[in-house]
């Protein structure tokens, strides 16, 4: 069974840079002819792998191809693919340490390195999650319990206009109406003002509500902007907030040099967000929330019952149905891991140095034509750029035009987003795949396209 499906696979890695990077077109009559009733007899595997293969899979965005540089891309790492069909046929229950300690022990482990990276001690600790969206989830519910009282209601969040929409959706299922979340402008870079946020601080402690938590941006969605996380820091100490960092798409250019210096300060927030299938090229479904205390997490989700056994007290066994909402999960320790063991943390440096490069050089090629202008510097590896037009109006058809028309040409696949000042074409760089060649056919395409 694993030969053929080896098979498949192996065709479909080998071929990898001949795919378009996006194909949509016929994506609802493909999924109205995939609809059937449950099966009461079975079907070969060869006939199965037929279909997803070659009717599944090619009606997509192509998020694991090279030319993919839209939203934020995720790698899909083969590594993990294996780590994840040991994980699942061994099928070892992991939410608790008692049930297979060297399992919980090796995600302790990646944990641990996750939390040094960000510049925390032993105290530190986390858990591995779905994604950002439950990272963000978590961590509010996290500094909900720690800043405010049982009766919550008066709480106040605050996080920029640019911040992913999961901070709102996770104040919203943590028990706040939307109303409480206050968005803050941007300065010309795009990131969140700190005396804005001062203020609107003040005028909520002075309209008697209670200030409890900021959500910070280590690397918009839209344009990849870093807010001033010093300043921000300084702010929550003197004001007695929790410190949220959404570092999904950027954290992990920690690994880096100039990652560092761009997210400088990151250090001082109580939780970080961290997106393994962004920043390290796993597939999706493996994030992570790392909290510089991880007794907080424990004393915002440690529930008992009688039917399982007591929690562990010893500082080196973790508990992850203690320190999260999960009791069932699955290993995803062993995903990230046996590419991390197996490659080295510098090989994933490269890679991420590469890509801050490689941003670089399409922000130069985009700067090379006169009637562009780049709108959103490449903090890290994602810049925003337009057309240039006197009109607003046709600035804005204009770019959209440009988009439409180099996405035709499928060899990158790119998206856009309405800013404030008009609509911009996004570029995102961040899969292991992606090189110098991306870069080139992404050059090509724009002169072509104009």
């Amino acid at each position: 069974m694993l030969d053929v499906v080896g098979v498949r696979l192996g065709t479909f890695l080998d071929t990898l840079d001949t795919m378009p990077a996006t194909q949509t077109d016929g994506g609802a009559r493909l999924a109205r002819s995939l609809a059937e009733p449950l099966p009461e007899t079975g079907t070969t595997l060869r006939n199965l792998l037929r279909v997803v293969f070659e009717r599944v899979m090619p009606t997509a965005l192509h998020t694991s191809g090279p030319g993919y540089l839209a939203y934020i891309p995720g790698g899909g790492l083969p590594h993990s693919a294996i780590a994840d069909l040991i994980a699942g046929i061994t099928n070892r229950y992991v939410g608790l340490w008692m049930a297979a300690p060297g399992l919980v022990q090796v995600e302790t482990n990646v944990l641990k390195w996750f939390c040094g990276m960000v510049g925390w001690g032993d105290d530190a600790g986390g858990v591995l999650t779905s994604g950002g969206s439950m990272a963000n989830l978590i961590a509010l519910v996290t500094a909900r319990r720690e800043r405010l009282p049982v009766d919550f209601l008066k709480g106040t969040i605050y996080t920029s206009a640019h911040a992913h929409h999961s901070v709102r959706k996770a104040a919203l299922i943590a028990g706040f109406p939307l109303e409480n979340v206050r968005e803050i402008g941007l300065d010309p870079s795009f990131r969140m003002r700190v005396d804005a946020l001062a203020a609107a601080i003040a005028r909520d402690r002075a309209a008697g509500l209670t200030p409890f938590c900021v959500v910070a941006s280590a690397g918009t969605t839209a344009v990849g902007a870093v807010d001033p996380l010093p300043a921000i820091a300084d702010l929550c100490a003197a004001e007695r907030l929790w410190l949220h960092v959404d570092a999904a798409y950027g954290g992990f250019f920690l690994l880096t040099e100039r990652g560092r210096e761009a997210l400088a300060g990151i250090h001082r927030a109580d939780s970080v967000t961290l997106d393994p299938h962004k920043g390290l090229f796993l597939p999706y479904g493996t994030g992570c929330i790392v909290v510089r205390d991880r007794e907080t997490l424990r004393r915002a989700h440690s529930v008992s019952a009688d039917y399982l056994p007591p929690p562990q007290t010893e500082e080196d066994r973790w508990d992850f149905a203690e320190m999260s909402p999960e009791l069932s999960r699955d290993a995803r320790g062993l995903r990230v891991w046996l590419p991390l063991k197996l490659v080295g943390a510098a090989a994933f440096r490269q890679q991420l140095d590469e890509k801050l490069d490689l941003a670089r050089s399409a922000a130069e090629a985009v700067r090379a034509h006169p009637g562009l202008e780049v709108v959103a510097e490449p903090a890290l590896s994602l810049f925003a750029f337009r057309v240039r037009d006197a009109d607003p109006a046709q600035a804005d058809a204009r770019t959209r035009k440009l988009l439409a028309a180099m996405n035709q040409r499928k060899r990158v696949f790119l998206t856009g987003v309405p800013l404030p000042g008009g609509f911009v074409i996004r570029v995102c760089v961040l899969s292991f795949r992606t090189h110098a060649a991306q870069m080139q056919s992404f050059a090509e395409d724009l002169a072509a396209s104009l």
